[in-house]
């Protein structure tokens, strides 16, 4: 044993030293937080300059500063929540690069944020609409009442104190589940306060949509990232690839690309998806607060109002063939709601809303364009415009309607009219949005950083794990973009980390496992009691 002892020391047999933690105590020098002061600030100024831009181009006359003062208030918690989306949930993009010395911690954190920044302008906005339509329609359609604002408060705070609250506590929660929790919150406690059943306060059709993208995209990313690290195994040989780092030691340049570019996508799919979640909101706060300037889409060129009204008379054919022998006296607007609310068709349904359809048509055949539109019949309009849009989007998925593919078609042409003039997101609300996902990751990041670098697997964590980890993260997060869909990057990137301790029989802490699990499940319960709470209260409140 001494001569072993002494062919060490002296250098015969090769010693490796074990990987260090990262460090991430560095603070930001005064410069960048020069910097990052002075981005929130002319952040803030341009959303306040478009604003003001965007009413004073309707002529509108300001009267009173209240809805003002009530609008900067909910633009703040609306930005606020997505500043701590950006620290609760990007970590998970950077941890792989801190860990395996990659990046410093410091450049990492600006690095992704940047790209979320990215991620966020060049978003499509079917996500941000999806989340909306959860919410219940009446208060849709009176968004700018008490009621509405209750809404909007509640499930905003309730999303920022359930983010805050798992963050404090390292834990990878997720920002997707926590909002949507929160809406679905909302539209219980606002069924039950009106004398429905709670049920009745929710899309349940989307809200199940919504969920399978939620629960099983964990499951998906745990089991692709185990798969694709297994691939890599077998078909790249170069053992430095499956080894963790040596000390400080950053990796080789090509493995230390690959890790770079998939935070990359991590960071960028992250914006493109968690960020929409915040513009759809702040665009039902607009709506009712300024609705003069951001009920309609006042910069759709004619060409489309002209189509409108091609789409507008095809399915008014298609909607009254199917009303056919029944009609109605007065307002057809109640029906209509009630269909959506309810959706459950009666003997008023079609023949209310093949009125309603006409109406709607006649109103944009009046004014021409959208941008002639008064300022006293915009809310109306667009309400009728809204409406409409739901209660078609219900009858395609009511598979007792027995449509044919062409009827179909025809109503899906039209509510693709009817959505491009009232789901519509302007430039600034997505810069807006930007700059507060974009911030929110260089601040607070550590906490869960730590968790996912350290606390799911019992060994370090290698170049392979953390490249599949991200690889799968930014794949299915894309994809779900695409298909308009929310889903958690915490809860694919933490769960694909884990697959790939599973796969590479590393072991996993079961401890951090079950607090994971905890989490995953207790948040969409703890946010629907939060947002609900909030709202009775903010009701009576207002």
């Amino acid at each position: 044993m001494t001569d072993l002892a002494l062919n060490s020391s002296m250098g015969d047999a090769p010693s490796v030293q074990p990987a260090s933690r990262p460090n991430l105590d560095k603070g930001f020098n005064p410069l960048t937080l020069i910097l990052f002061s002075g981005i929130l600030a002319a952040g803030m100024l341009y959303v306040a300059y478009s604003i003001y831009v965007d009413i004073d181009a309707t002529g509108m006359r300001v009267t009173t500063y209240l809805p003002y003062i009530l609008l900067f208030v909910a633009l703040l918690i609306a930005l606020g929540f997505e500043f701590v989306n950006g620290f609760h949930d990007t970590a998970n993009a950077v941890a792989t690069v801190i860990y395996t010395h990659s990046l410093p911690a410091e450049f990492a954190v600006m690095w992704s944020g940047f790209f979320n920044f990215l991620g966020v302008l060049l978003s499509s906005g079917a996500v941000a609409f999806g989340i909306v339509s959860l919410l219940p329609v009446e208060l849709i359609l009176q968004v700018g009442s008490s009621a509405g604002f209750a809404m909007v408060f509640a499930l905003l705070i309730a999303a920022i104190m359930w983010n805050l609250g798992t963050w404090y506590f390292g834990l990878p929660a997720s920002s997707s589940h926590t909002l949507i929790g929160s809406i679905i919150g909302v539209g219980i406690a606002n069924a039950l306060m009106r004398g429905r059943d709670g049920t009745s306060g929710v899309d349940w059709s989307k809200a199940t949509e919504i969920g399978y993208a939620l629960l099983l995209s964990p499951l998906f990313g745990f089991c692709m990232a185990a798969i694709l690290l297994l691939a890599l195994k077998f078909i790249v040989r170069n053992p430095a690839l499956y080894a963790a780092p040596e000390g400080n030691k950053a990796p080789p340049l090509w493995i230390r690309g690959i890790l770079i570019a998939t935070c990359t996508g991590v960071s960028f799919a992250h914006g493109s998806n968690d960020g929409q979640k915040g513009m759809g909101l702040i665009m039902l706060i607009l709506i009712g607060t300024v609705p003069t300037a951001y009920a309609l889409n006042r910069a759709l060129p004619e060409s489309q109002v002209a189509q409108f009204q091609k789409t507008s008379d095809a399915a008014s054919k298609v909607i009254a063939a199917k009303g056919a022998g029944h009609s109605i006296i007065g307002d057809p607007r109640p029906a209509v709601t009630q269909y959506v609310s309810a959706r459950k068709i009666s003997e008023g349904t079609y023949p209310s809303l093949a009125v309603l359809v006409k109406d709607v048509g006649d109103q944009v055949q009046k004014y021409g364009t959208l941008n002639k539109v008064p300022a006293e019949a915009v809310g109306n309009t667009r309400n009728d415009m809204y409406l409409t849009s739901e209660a078609i989007r219900f009858l395609m998925k009511d598979k007792e309607n027995d449509l044919s593919k062409e009827e179909v078609d025809t109503l899906k042409a039209y509510k693709g009219s009817l959505d491009s003039a009232t789901k519509f997101i302007p430039i600034w609300v997505k810069i807006a949005v930007a700059i507060a996902l974009g911030l929110g990751t260089m601040i607070g990041w550590k906490r869960i950083v730590i968790t996912v670098g350290e606390k799911i697997g019992k060994s370090h964590l290698t170049y392979a794990q953390g490249a599949s980890a991200e690889m799968v993260a930014a794949s299915t997060i894309g994809v779900a973009d695409v298909f308009g869909l929310p889903v958690s990057t915490t809860h694919v990137l933490s769960s694909g980390v884990a697959g790939t301790m599973a796969a590479n029989g590393s072991g996993l802490q079961m401890a951090t496992v079950r607090n994971l699990l905890m989490a995953w499940v207790l948040t969409l319960p703890a946010a629907i009691c939060l947002s609900a709470s909030l709202y009775v209260l903010f009701s009576n409140l207002f």
